[in-house]
């Protein structure tokens, strides 16, 4: 048996999947984005024409799937898996999503690192031979982020300067083993990283230090080094945690440079959209990376990324009990060439 693995946490490999499509749904918020013109599909009415934001948030993950398949001609049947998880208890916006479809389903829960975890995965499914097309897909919606993880949101509650906007978007990747790319060629699973981080309303710095020990592994694994790609983009860790992740590899004598940006930072404009840190929840990376990177990859903007969203594996029940917020990152290297 071929090993495929790179040092302890990378993994090439051998026959790199094709991301066969990619489809993302905003809210009110993301339409008034600089990323707007890359959304596949945006509503101004929080409910989606739904109930409930929970149904909402179901709904999104419906109309992200849906349309990646359209994108793809390919019909539910036509897909081995889905690998899909949200930020909701139990995960019931992505499992109340899938009631319909009847397509093999894996229920993942990543925090805002979902996007990373289920493309990895589906990616490892792929290239095994134990699969042919896998969709990885997750979403997240702020108000009912907001109800579980902090203040019901008719309260009104200020936020500090270190608090994030939790996107209300959902994102679909669509996997294959055969296609024209661009492919999926290596991928680093996270470890736990606790710092201490206690505070709910301060998420990038309890994610930065998974950010860095992910990266570091993935650049280690790899022997490779940041200018060896055109972009190095993490997820949601918004105006803090980026500038820690920069300083903790300027202290090894790396510099990211501007070639390091952050979900997090693309989706909102910061000022104009009074956005604080910037983004959050598993739909910021998962949006930002079916409309805008994906279609930079396609137009040749970049060659080479690494694509590293981030989590932070905090509940309510953790919180209450006052325990600190674990961290985790996965990295995908993904390339427009076979």
């Amino acid at each position: 048996m071929t090993n495929k693995r790179l040092g302890r946490q990378t993994v090439a490999l051998s026959a790199p999947p094709s991301i066969c499509a990619g489809a993302c749904v905003g809210g009110k918020m993301e339409k008034e984005g600089p990323l707007a013109a890359w959304f596949d599909y945006l509503d101004e009415d929080s409910f989606f024409g739904q109930q409930t934001w929970e149904k909402a948030e179901s709904y999104m993950q419906q109309k992200a799937l849906t349309l990646a398949l359209e994108k793809a001609g390919l019909a539910p049947e036509n897909l081995d898996y889905v690998l899909a998880g949200d930020l909701l208890n139990q995960c019931i916006g992505s499992s109340f999503c899938l009631r319909s479809f009847q397509i093999p389903f894996y229920g993942l829960y990543g925090a805002c690192s979902t996007m990373g975890e289920s493309m990895s995965l589906a990616s490892l499914l792929i290239d095994g031979g134990f699969a042919r097309r896998a969709a990885a897909m997750t979403s997240s919606h702020f108000c009912t982020a907001e109800r579980q993880y902090r203040m019901p949101v008719p309260y009104g509650n200020q936020r500090p300067p270190t608090a994030q906007w939790t996107a209300t978007a959902a994102g679909c990747t669509i996997l294959e083993a055969e296609g024209k790319g661009p492919y999926i060629t290596h991928v680093t699973c996270g470890r736990i990283v606790d710092k201490g981080i206690c505070d709910a309303n301060n998420m990038g710095a309890a994610m930065a230090p998974a950010a860095y020990d992910t990266l570091s592994a993935f650049f280690r694994d790899t022997g490779t080094a940041p200018e060896d790609y055109d972009l190095i983009v993490t997820g949601d860790l918004g105006k803090l945690g980026h500038e820690i992740v920069a300083d903790l590899f300027r202290r090894d004598g790396v510099e990211l440079g501007s070639r390091f940006c952050d979900c997090g930072l693309l989706l909102y404009d910061l000022c104009r959209q009074d956005m604080h840190a910037g983004a959050s929840g598993c739909g910021c990376s998962a949006s930002v990376f079916n409309g805008y990177l994906l279609s930079g990859l396609r137009e040749g903007k970049w060659r080479r990324i690494v694509f590293a969203p981030t989590g932070a594996l905090l509940s309510p029940t953790s919180a209450f009990q006052k325990e600190s917020i674990p961290g985790i990152c996965h990295a995908l290297c993904i390339s427009a060439l076979g």
